[in-house]
């Protein structure tokens, strides 16, 4: 379904009452005219643009040659005949859709040539009208040539972008595809040599259970203590599996604004070797959701992380100047899930959208780390 914003050209700066105006405007530049006739054309012909505009603006390339070549027949006769050349405006988004290098050339020259040549023959036919007007009409020269260029250099940029977060994805999937290629591995030489060593033990016992009842107790022995020191491998490889250590994930954080090209500063005013393993763990977490919201979605130029500490409670904070100002605070997915992880250790998470940027602010009460001490 069409949507009412493709005759309003998005991400532009202006305000949409600004192309409002631009599209009630050729109907005042119509009835100026005397002839009954003239005005029903202007009627049908800004109706009539409008329409392909709304048809061919994100259609396949031969419709959308189809309709700017239409477009530029409707830009010369409302201009000529009305002095109304501002659909070039419009256009020149238009044009500025087109994807391919060629086509996107052509049809940029083919524009330049008919808004110069119209506004040109326009002089000789109304002089007085197009003299009145010559601001605006300098105005709407450098709109046509700087607003395709823009607008392709945009999409070229959110195609690259696009790529690139696909790129990301794909290389997370095969991190993970590796990182359980790798605890496979651990397993195998964890739990295989070993669990092989307990097996062939164990037939041995059977063996000699009645004929060397001794020499079976120490096999039996022997078994045991394999047993546990496999049970113990595991659970060291499971804990490093499960817990993320604050400093590494601090390292990771800045190594990442870094290639985002993002100013940042890291305040760290907390004993991290006393924290408790748990409130470690949820906070890194909770700091890389953080610092990967801004990174991907703030286009900030600065961020902050300060983690500091109070008598009752460990305050870990994340505030860019990015777009988040200008928006209403949500708990998204990211955010929902660091809230449900603080949850856990009866921590708080607040989000404040304020004239200078965005912040997240995390606290954990201390009683964590008192319980662990005791």
């Amino acid at each position: 379904m069409r949507q009412w914003y493709y005759i309003f050209p998005r991400n532009t700066g202006l305000s949409i009452y600004i192309w409002v105006i631009f599209c009630v405007l050729p109907f005042y530049f119509i009835f100026r005219s005397t002839s009954i006739w003239e005005i029903g054309v202007g009627v049908l012909l800004t109706l009539l643009f409008f329409a392909i505009y709304w048809f061919t603006f994100n259609s396949l390339e031969p419709f959308m040659y189809i309709g700017l070549t239409m477009e530029f027949i409707i830009n010369t006769v409302m201009t000529i005949l009305y002095g109304y050349v501002y659909f070039a405006l419009f256009t020149a988004f238009f044009v500025g859709n087109v994807r391919g290098k060629a086509g996107f050339i052509t049809m940029y020259v083919i524009h330049m040539v008919v808004i110069i040549g119209s506004i040109t023959a326009g002089f000789f036919f109304n002089y007085s009208l197009f003299l009145n007007q010559l601001p605006f009409l300098i105005m709407t020269i450098l709109g046509v040539i700087l607003i395709p260029i823009n607008r392709y250099n945009r999409l070229k940029q959110e195609e690259l972008e696009e790529q690139l977060e696909d790129a990301n994805r794909k290389i997370a999937e095969l991190a993970i595809v590796e990182e359980r290629h790798r605890i496979a591995r651990d397993l195998h030489d964890t739990l295989g040599q070993k669990l092989s060593m307990i097996g062939l033990k164990s037939e041995l016992v059977g063996k000699l259970l009645e004929k060397d009842p001794a020499k079976a107790k120490k096999e039996l022995q022997d078994v045991q203590n394999t047993a546990r020191h496999a049970l113990k491998e595991v659970r060291e490889m499971v804990s490093d599996m499960k817990n993320v250590r604050l400093e590494e994930e601090l390292a990771h954080v800045e190594q990442l604004m870094e290639v985002a090209q993002i100013k940042h500063e890291i305040i760290i005013k907390v004993d991290q070797s006393s924290l408790p393993m748990l409130m470690e763990t949820v906070l890194s977490m909770c700091l890389k959701e953080a610092v990967t919201n801004v990174v991907k979605h703030s286009q900030a130029d600065h961020c902050s992380v300060e983690f500091s500490e109070t008598e009752k409670e460990i305050r870990l904070q994340v505030e860019d100047d990015g777009i988040g100002k200008n928006s209403v605070p949500e708990f998204g997915n990211g955010l929902q899930g660091m809230r449900e992880r603080l949850s856990f250790i009866n921590g708080t998470l607040a989000i404040t959208a304020h004239s200078k940027g965005f912040k997240v602010d995390m606290t954990v009460p201390k009683i964590l780390r008192q319980m662990e001490e005791v």
